[in-house]
């Protein structure tokens, strides 16, 4: 696994070398075969390449192991291979296995019964994290192998979903912002598989990327935070496979709880929008209900790698992305036209022409896929008043000034046009803000004469026992303003127009900015181990994990970060529990 160092931090080329590996058996398992995978290495396959792509690498069929051993019987599979073909009579036993599965009891379990009952010629066995040799699995599997079908067993450590390049996340969807709270209480018992879920998903995020961290800092207000550090370091030194070339990277472990602002902002670039709007779980976006939609876009796939516009505009604004689909929609025409002026006078011109047939049908598809998203991005917006929301979200965020805001809040309460959840969000940063200056009883009252229900009330009282000033940490007003102000003067200066819609800066900017600037404080963000324990080094590379989720306004900071010529070169990862749109977000409160 030794590489040379100086390979960028990449999570997608890190799954994709996973993935080319497997359907080769790490070039030991040639010819058809059958690739058997679990509800976690499913979503992380399934987000670097297409199922079609797969297929025609010589992969017969993919399949979830759990679904393969529960329905196998003596008369074979019963399940489609994605070709439209079924297996029957014997079931496929000339085809060979490419196993890749959580090390789980469950997964092993399932395993061993499919071992004891083998129903192809060999097994490629790859398990997605470090196997712990005490616990017995490798003996459980061995006396089952009864008739030695297993070829080999290896670690690949590709159990997160990379949806960018800089973006990672363990989609662990519920019951992070629980276990997060619960970390040093007695209630932690309850969330001790979804802990052991973050900390393997952690160190196997580092050895994915090839890093071994020359220094693990921690948010000091997050027990969970520091109790996950210090495990990740027990890990690390406990196993000699953590050996990389190269100085490490800065491990930064976040806790979301310093920072529930960001989460309950509409939001303005396209993944972001598509997030927060339409919802885009796993790279898929599902547009089912929306008017005029067509059936073939009903359900479609956003991928920064199977989709170059995507790739290219992910982070552009509203503004900006309305120019690039309308330019995408030109292009497109132009060429249809080109094709229609085209004399098929020969079977050599018919041929070429057939040839590019597919492509054009394919770039017809993403064209009108884009526009449909557009189209339903706009229309939500203008339903939805979100111009207005949002620029009142924006002065709650980054602005104190409680006369003018409170007038503008019972405003929005009372308005018809602003939908409901988004009065809840306005409420909630209302009483973020102004905990305990502010009326929060009265704002109560109106948001009840507004239309919104006792329950999505509560989640006021429980937003600010999440996150209230008595537990986060310092950062989310006060001095954190002082940097955004900063930070927006600058963004104003480059680009010569101030956005009112995009004046935000969430605080892990601003302590990634401390972090390069040697200016972190060691009280607020204490070190569980550096190489130097002199004065703070600036760190070439730094691995971000937030334990209770990130959201995509954050992952777009960080993109524009890295490609900043201003950061002298440092590459900045994201990556945390899930990522939260305002709804996922306010369903976890809910939990609390």
């Amino acid at each position: 696994e030794t590489q040379k160092y100086h390979r960028t931090m990449d999570g997608i080329a890190a799954i994709q070398g996973y993935v080319n590996r497997l359907i080769t058996g790490d070039s030991k398992c040639q010819g058809m075969k059958v690739l058997l995978l679990d509800s976690i290495t499913s979503q992380v396959v399934s987000c670097v390449t297409s199922q079609t792509e797969i297929l025609s690498r010589e992969v017969y069929l993919v399949t979830r192991l759990d679904r393969h051993v529960l329905s196998k019987n003596d008369s074979g599979f019963g399940t489609s291979n994605g070709n439209g073909h079924t297996s029957n009579g014997s079931g496929p036993s000339h085809l060979k296995a490419v196993v890749y599965i959580r090390p789980t009891e469950v997964n092993i379990q399932l395993l061993c019964d499919e071992l004891k009952r083998p129903k192809f010629t060999e097994y490629h066995i790859f398990f997605s994290g470090i196997v712990n040799t005490s616990s017995g699995l490798f003996r459980m599997l061995a006396e089952a192998d009864l008739h030695e079908k297993v070829v080999q067993v290896q670690e690949f450590y590709g159990d997160f979903v990379p949806i960018n390049d800089d973006l990672l996340t363990l989609n662990c969807r519920n019951h992070s912002l629980t276990m997060t709270t619960s970390a040093g209480t007695a209630l932690a018992r309850d969330y001790v598989h979804l802990y052991e879920r973050h900390k393997d998903g952690l160190s196997n995020i580092l050895l994915a990327l090839k890093r071994k961290p020359s220094a693990i800092r921690y948010q000091g207000s997050s027990t969970f935070a520091k109790q996950l550090a210090h495990d990740v370091h027990e890990n690390i030194l406990s196993d000699q496979i953590f050996h990389f070339r190269g100085k490490g990277p800065l491990l930064l472990i976040l806790d979301r709880m310093d920072d529930p602002v960001t989460p309950l902002l509409s939001q303005w670039t396209y993944q972001a929008m598509v997030h927060e709007l339409l919802g885009l779980n796993n790279n898929r976006v599902l547009l089912k209900g929306a008017p005029g939609v067509q059936k073939d876009l009903e359900e479609v796939v956003l991928s920064s790698i199977q989709d170059e516009f995507f790739r290219t505009n992910k982070h552009s604004n509203f503004g900006e992305l309305g120019e690039a689909i309308k330019n995408l929609l030109d292009d497109f025409q132009n060429q249809q036209n080109q094709h229609r002026r085209l004399n098929l006078n020969s079977i050599e011109d018919m041929q070429a022409f057939m040839e590019k047939f597919p492509n054009l049908r394919t770039q017809s598809h993403n064209v009108s896929k884009h526009v449909a998203i557009m189209s339903e991005l706009a229309r939500l917006v203008d339903v939805c008043s979100l111009m207005d929301v949002s620029q009142f979200e924006q002065e709650l965020a980054c602005a104190d000034d409680h006369a003018s805001h409170i007038r503008e809040l019972s405003e929005k309460l009372e308005n018809p046009r602003v939908k409901t959840p988004d009065k809840l969000r306005l409420g909630l940063l209302y009483a973020l803000r102004y905990e305990h200056s502010g009326n929060l009883h009265v704002v109560k009252n109106r948001m009840k004469k507004g239309g919104v229900s006792s329950d999505m009330m509560s989640l006021m009282d429980k937003v600010l026992q999440y996150a209230g000033s008595q537990v986060r940490g310092p950062g989310l007003y006060g001095s954190g303003d002082i940097m955004a102000k900063v930070t927006k003067s600058l963004i104003t200066s480059v680009q010569g127009v101030s956005n009112v819609y995009s004046q935000h800066i969430p605080v892990l900017m601003d302590t990634l900015q401390s972090v390069v600037k040697g200016k972190l404080r060691e009280s607020s963000h204490p070190y569980i181990m550096r190489q130097n324990s002199g004065s703070a080094e600036i760190p070439r590379e730094i691995i971000i994990f937030m334990a209770g989720g990130i959201t995509y306004e954050e992952a777009t900071k960080v993109s524009e970060f890295n490609s900043s010529k201003q950061n002298g070169g440092i590459r900045a990862i994201l990556s945390g529990s899930t990522i939260h749109n305002s709804t996922s977000f306010l369903e976890e409160l809910k939990s609390l």
